[in-house]
């Protein structure tokens, strides 16, 4: 039995929004809870981009909902965790749309180098 994100063609979901983007590149190496995505982003962008927790969770509701994101069982050691946080990892799903979107950001940066917006 095929599951639905097995039927779904991933460049169905682009463009991905911005924050879905960035959770979906803050998950790429590995499991993280909430605010560790949070940090993960701030520090990638240099704090250009700051989630507020409100964004994140509605995102992560959203994108669990379309299988780009699964929520794990597995936890760090309890004496250095908090019980209460939830862990996501990126799905294969969400790994193919990811690709997606970095590939259809290329192309739109070739275009933009091919009509002199930007210097290659």
């Amino acid at each position: 039995m095929m599951t639905k994100t097995a039927m779904r063609d991933p460049r169905s979901l682009l463009p991905l929004t911005q924050p879905e983007f960035h959770i979906l590149l803050a998950l790429a190496n590995g499991e993280r809870h909430g605010y560790a995505i949070i940090q993960e982003i701030e520090r990638r962008t240099g704090g250009s981009l700051t989630l507020r927790t409100g964004t994140l969770y509605t995102a992560l509701a959203r994108m669990l909902k379309l299988g780009l994101i699964e929520e794990t069982d597995e936890r760090p050691d309890p004496e250095s965790d908090d019980e209460r946080r939830r862990y996501y990892r990126i799905s294969p799903f969400g790994r193919d749309v990811a690709k997606g979107e970095a590939s259809r950001m290329r192309a739109l940066v070739a275009l933009a180098s091919d009509k002199k917006v930007i210097a290659r």
